[in-house]
């Protein structure tokens, strides 16, 4: 390709969100689009947005999305010119790259050269060296095993980072305090990175003790030209995957963020880059930044640079594919508000964050009228959610003129996603957005761990006003007794047969509220604890979202039911209501509380998944915390853990078995 000129097709070997959002981009360039999928995607929103459709295989990636030589085929049989590989699968891979090359397709990414020097985080971190860019202390050798990486630890100093030289997106990624973390960190790190990279070579360097990880990203074409476009703020993480990110950082000030582009800019020429990339850094306290690896592909979060620059990074990539030089110089970029996006992944914050998998029942988005909210997806109510690729269901990103806007808008926008079928962690989400921490900007990447641990608990979440969720379960036990009493003829003439007085039942609390009518402007008034609340809503019977004015101030709760039970959330706040009549709920009380099933002598899996490990035998005692199994889904290892002391009874599976969500894999006696 040469100046000027561009694709007319281009095939995009990816799937999901990012496979969706490359397509719109293509298409408003009046470039067609060919997507590929394997047949667990054979109903999937990409396939239905691209213009071609090209079927490359089984469902698991090794057997269609990771199999280049079915990309190259597909591109052929299509005449597609170019392959945009999105991120994961093969978007690092130089050997992919140079495969295209051969074939005399374009690769819209970096050259072959570049991936493979700052792919392999031991050979970048040289590089980096050698174009004066700051890096941290550790070891720059492949560890060959786990017992050379304890004495290589010791030598450096505990905590340590121990990281897969071809890692990324927080696989084949272990911090290690002691000698024990890092010997399994070694085994954990080695094995993810092999099944999801092909390549478990492991090294290891200083953990920096509450840093903050900013990354840079970068643009260069093949004329020599070179620009940073500001940085992206990634520090609110779950082990080592991004949560939350945003642009500008809170953080930076001016000097440390234009050392830093230029640091990035620097490596970048050092191995002759051309496209998109981003340079990750991690910074201390005091503003010292260190290089931490570069991506040579488009980054997850990258929207949060689109909103605050105003630029569309994939339709740069394509541009520079195609040979075109940079239209912009370090002068043209400007950085304007605040952007925040949120990843939403189907998996259970109150089950230590595991995996799940299903049919997305409902599936409803915030409102797209707000040109400040962006939602970037890949799915549909009605599809489903795999065991075989990452747990992503979507992007939700906001921007405001300042900080405050963006997160402001982003709370709302949470309140308002529906989702439904699969386990989700959008009230997590709500409950950060909602931190003090977080709202301060004063945080880390220990942030999670140190506020949530491994788990996340509903009753932990702040309440901004605790008795918003008491008065809107009494509105909507209210608005069912009126229905219900229409729908029956209860009501005739002014006679009003459905009572006032109710007892709302939250958390073994009993909570007197009183609901009447206001005829004046059609709502009710509600009187808890002694307030008056006036309420105006047009909510009805199986909405899932209860919007209404309570005093003036606009609300939003998503609103389910189970049984009797009214399940409202808000903010990242959960509560579970009954409504009664005053005798039903002093009866309630007399009611002996049902004793829950115990499956403790089990070990049953928490989600769907394969059995790549089984680390006990029958017989066998074993101690609460000891490591019992590992399972393998969505792309990530999850250990399994002892709940408490015991012997192992009997083994009902074998490593490869393939897991469905509660099968027993052992018992304990």
């Amino acid at each position: 390709m040469t100046n000027n000129t561009m694709f007319s097709k281009i095939l995009i070997a990816n799937r999901g969100e990012i496979a969706c959002r490359i397509i719109k981009t293509a298409k408003a360039m009046s470039i067609c689009t060919v997507a590929v999928y394997s047949d667990a995607d054979r109903g999937a929103l990409h396939v239905q947005m691209a213009d071609e459709a090209v079927h490359i295989g089984p469902s698991p990636a090794f057997e269609s999305y990771l199999v280049m030589e079915k990309i190259i085929a597909a591109c052929k049989q299509t005449g597609a010119q170019a392959v945009h590989p999105g991120y994961g699968f093969l978007s690092e891979n130089s050997t992919f790259c140079q495969m295209l090359a051969d074939e005399g397709i374009v690769f819209i990414g970096p050259p072959a050269p570049a991936i493979t020097a700052m792919g392999d985080k031991i050979t970048s971190k040289k590089i980096a060296l050698k174009a004066g860019v700051n890096t941290i202390p550790g070891h720059t050798e492949e560890v060959p095993n786990a017992e050379e990486a304890v004495h290589i630890a010791a030598q450096i100093g505990y905590p340590v980072m121990i990281k897969a030289t071809a890692g990324g997106g927080g696989k084949g990624m272990r911090v290690a305090h002691n000698e024990a973390q890092c010997l399994e960190g070694f085994e954990r790190a080695s094995s993810e990175a092999l099944s999801s990279f092909g390549d478990g070579r492991i090294f290891i360097e200083k953990f920096i003790e509450n840093p903050r990880h900013i990354e840079i990203q970068i643009l260069a074409d093949s004329h020599g030209g070179s620009v940073y476009l500001g940085e992206r703020e990634c520090s609110i993480q779950r082990r080592h995957q991004k949560v939350i990110e945003e642009a500008p950082s809170p953080f930076l000030d001016d000097a440390t963020r234009k050392a830093m582009g230029e640091q990035a800019v620097a490596l970048g020429k050092a191995v002759d880059y051309s496209s998109a990339g981003t340079v990750e850094f991690v910074v201390d306290k005091n503003r010292n930044f260190y290089f931490l690896e570069m991506n040579t592909r488009l980054q997850v979060e990258h929207p949060v640079t689109e909103l605050t620059t105003g630029l569309d990074l994939v339709e740069e990539m394509i541009k520079i594919a195609a040979g075109n030089p940079l239209s912009i110089t370090q002068e043209d970029i400007k950085i304007n508000g605040c952007s925040m996006e949120c990843r939403v992944y189907a998996e259970d914050p109150f089950s230590g964050f595991l995996p799940s998998t299903g049919r997305l029942t409902r599936y409803c988005l915030p409102s797209e009228e707000n040109e400040k909210v962006r939602v970037d997806t890949g799915v549909f109510e009605g599809g489903e959610i795999s065991i075989y690729y990452d747990p992503m269901i979507a992007k939700l990103v906001t921007y405001g003129e300042d900080r405050e806007e963006a997160t402001s808008l982003m709370r709302e926008a949470l309140d308002e996603y529906v989702i439904r079928g699969v386990k989700h962690n959008i009230g997590f989400l709500g409950a950060l957005m909602n931190h003090p921490k977080f709202i301060s900007g004063d945080f880390t990447t220990n942030f999670i761990a140190q506020e949530y641990g491994e788990d996340f608990n509903a009753e932990d979440v702040i309440q901004q006003d605790p008795a918003l969720p008491i008065v809107v379960a009494a509105i909507i036990h209210r608005l069912y007794m009126d229905r219900a009493a229409h729908l029956s003829g209860q009501l005739q003439g002014y006679e009003r047969r459905v009572q006032d007085n109710w007892v709302v039942i939250s958390g073994g609390e009993h909570y007197e509220v009183l609901v009447t009518p206001f005829q004046p402007d059609g709502g009710y008034r509600v009187i808890y604890q002694g307030k008056s609340y006036s309420v105006l809503t047009d909510w009805s019977f199986c909405q899932p979202l209860f919007r209404g004015n309570i005093n003036g101030r606009q609300i939003c709760f998503q609103v389910e039911r189970y049984g009797i039970t009214y399940r409202l959330l808000r903010m990242g706040g959960r509560t579970d209501a009954k409504v009664m009549t005053p005798l039903a709920a002093d009866l309630h009380r007399l009611m002996p509380l049902r004793e829950e099933n115990s499956n403790s002598q089990f070990l049953q899996a928490p989600m769907p998944g394969l059995l790549i490990k089984l680390s006990v035998v029958e017989g066998q005692s074993i101690r609460a915390g000891d490591e019992l199994a590992i399972i393998e889904a969505m792309k990530m290892e999850n250990i399994l853990r002892a709940p408490h002391d015991g012997m192992i009874k009997k083994i009902s599976t074998q490593v490869g078995d393939s897991l469905n969500v509660d099968q027993v894999i052992l018992e304990f006696s």
